[in-house]
């Protein structure tokens, strides 16, 4: 399957959203605040796919983190330009290519480091952040900065292999993957370098999915049994991970 089409691929999840859209920092971002008390000097970033906030799946995951107890931001990744939700529909000639050429990655970062600059002006110190697809490179660049205390990456794009295994293991920060059997972005070949490289790292912990896509943490197609599984079991691998590290 090519590039395009599994950066582009999925079903829309069904539910009422919680949470709400506010500015930090003049950035749109989505915000799911938990019930129960929570530490109020931590936060966890969510880093979309390119539908961004969008597309209602990132934000039901939203509301799930905040349900277990996670004082949740995601931010517009790209300034009200993230791709319409109808470029999953069957037949769409979304331009993945001219998409990633109005949104480098230098300025998704910048818009994220703002983000941070505006929680910290609210007092939150500690960091934690989840990715998806095209968010998980943002989770890579954000734990070698030193920004976050951990992450958990799903099924990330754009990784440079596998130098930036090389990098992330350096900065010295838990990260959970989680990773398809069958993902142009992080194939198995790049899986294995990754298990090579940080063998024997307590910071690296890496779930295989069997049967998956890239994209199935977050778009996949919860008819299929072995896709439900691996969402819901990436979920709470995922809030386990961050509820010890963050």
């Amino acid at each position: 399957m090519s590039l395009c089409k599994q950066c582009v691929s999925g079903v829309r999840h069904e539910g009422e959203t919680k949470g709400k859209v506010e500015q930090i920092n003049g950035v749109d971002s989505y915000i799911a605040i938990p019930e129960m008390e929570y530490p109020k000097d931590k936060a966890l970033l969510l880093l979309t796919d390119i539908f961004g906030i969008q597309l209602k799946n990132a934000l039901l995951l939203a509301d799930d983190f905040a349900l277990n107890g996670f004082h949740v931001v995601a931010p517009d990744l790209f300034n009200g330009g993230s791709a319409e939700p109808n470029a999953l529909s069957p037949g769409s000639n979304f331009d993945l290519h001219g998409f990633f050429g109005k949104h480098k990655v230098d300025d998704v970062l910048a818009i994220i480091k703002k983000v941070i600059a505006g929680l910290e002006e609210k007092g939150i110190t500690v960091f934690g952040a989840t990715g998806y697809c095209f968010g998980g490179k943002f989770v890579s660049l954000l734990a070698q900065e030193g920004k976050i205390k951990a992450g958990v990456m799903n099924h990330p794009s754009l990784l440079d292999f596998p130098s930036e295994f090389e990098t992330i293991k350096k900065a010295n920060v838990p990260i959970l993957w989680n990773t398809a059997e069958d993902d142009f972005q992080m194939n198995q070949e790049y899986q294995a370098d990754a298990d090579r490289i940080f063998k024997d790292d307590p910071n690296y912990k890496r779930n295989f999915y069997p049967g998956t896509q890239h994209g199935f943490a977050v778009r996949g197609d919860l008819s299929q049994e072995k896709i439900k599984f691996a969402k819901e079991n990436s979920f709470k691998e995922s809030v386990q991970w961050l509820q010890k590290h963050v």
